[in-house]
């Protein structure tokens, strides 16, 4: 049976990738920080015939993490998609920078994908589609930014990129593909209201992209609809 862990899964285009995996068959391994509180999730998973079990997850906890990944055991995992994150304070700026703020951004974006991508790594190594996805951003491209602001958020995305990019390379002999994905500007409560993208438009196309990617893809930055995007 296909299978898929996410993460930040309560909500938002976690809560998406959840309800539309959940709808075509998959087995989904669904992950939050605090499940009593995603009344959504908790209302899917006990829908007739879905394979979806909920996971108490803080991606940011080595010993939460792990715990998850003894309970799933020798399962495999099709798809791993580190979507948690944070956004951070977004109204600081050189001369007012919050680097309290700017820390945990860093451990939520870019430690905590990696803790969980090494916690599941053999989980996804024995599956037939061996994909990890790092849910990254445009924000985070050196090549497209060309204003300042939102320095927190922009430098953790671009931190995760460049993890991405060194975690497929040291794992292409173990035929892992390792992509980040820009999901493009989503209506969810990161994105706000004046996104031009729904939650379902956003996944359904990255999940078109994800049956497309080989491993020769390993590696790259996408945007949502399957265009590159520069570094």
């Amino acid at each position: 049976m296909d299978s898929v862990l996410i993460t930040g899964a309560g909500r938002g285009l976690g809560l998406e990738f959840a309800r539309q995996y959940a709808s075509d068959g998959w087995q989904v391994y669904a992950c939050c920080r605090n499940p009593a509180e995603a009344s959504d999730l908790q209302t899917l998973s006990t829908a007739p015939g879905v394979k979806l079990s909920v996971h108490k997850m803080d991606t940011t906890d080595q010993a939460s993490i792990k715990a998850v990944a003894d309970e799933l055991g020798g399962e495999e995992i099709d798809i791993l998609i580190n979507n948690a994150g944070i956004s951070g304070r977004r109204d600081v700026d050189v001369g007012t920078m919050d680097y309290d703020s700017w820390a945990e951004v860093m451990e939520t974006n870019v430690f905590a994908p990696m803790k969980v991508t090494e916690a599941f790594m053999e989980h996804v190594s024995e599956s037939y589609m061996q994909l990890v996805v790092m849910i990254s951003s445009r924000m985070g491209s050196i090549g497209d930014t060309t204003s300042g602001g939102s320095m927190i958020y922009r430098s953790s995305k671009t931190a995760l990129n460049m993890a991405m990019r060194c975690l497929a390379l040291e794992t292409k002999a173990r035929g892992l593909t390792t992509v980040s994905v820009h999901p493009g500007w989503v209506r969810t409560d990161m994105g706000g209201r004046e996104a031009t993208l729904t939650a379902h438009e956003s996944v359904s196309a990255m999940r078109d992209l994800f049956f497309q990617l080989r491993t020769s893809d390993s590696g790259k930055f996408y945007n949502y609809d399957g265009t590159e995007l520069p570094w």
